[in-house]
């Protein structure tokens, strides 16, 4: 946190300013955002208790992805529902925006 600090000496100064920090075990964050995905593999995940506020603290190496518009399940439905193999409804879901209806009936066209 400190470059060069103590990490014993950074965390008595802490205790002693009332600030408390858990390390979580995480194997791997995902933060959603409506248009993409921030995927953090490697992560270094600590619960920081300051002042009576809780905050989440987070490194790692960060991947940016789109994000998923429907599930498997939603494929599985789709391909179901319109009697067609699972890519071409995963197709079909891409191009409707994950509006499961609408793929259905584009596939039934």
């Amino acid at each position: 946190m400190f470059p060069g600090m103590n990490p014993k000496m950074l965390k008595d100064a802490m205790k002693k300013m009332g600030v408390k920090q858990v390390d979580i075990p995480a194997t791997e964050v995902i933060i959603k955002t409506p248009d993409k995905d921030l995927i953090i593999r490697n992560p270094q995940v600590a619960k920081v208790t300051a002042m009576g506020q809780e905050t989440i603290q987070i490194t790692g190496d960060i991947e940016e992805v789109e994000s998923q518009k429907f599930s498997d399940e939603d494929v599985k439905t789709v391909a179901e529902q319109a009697k067609v193999p699972k890519e071409k409804a995963r197709q079909a879901l891409e191009n409707s925006k994950g509006d499961l209806a609408r793929a259905i009936l584009d596939l039934q066209q």
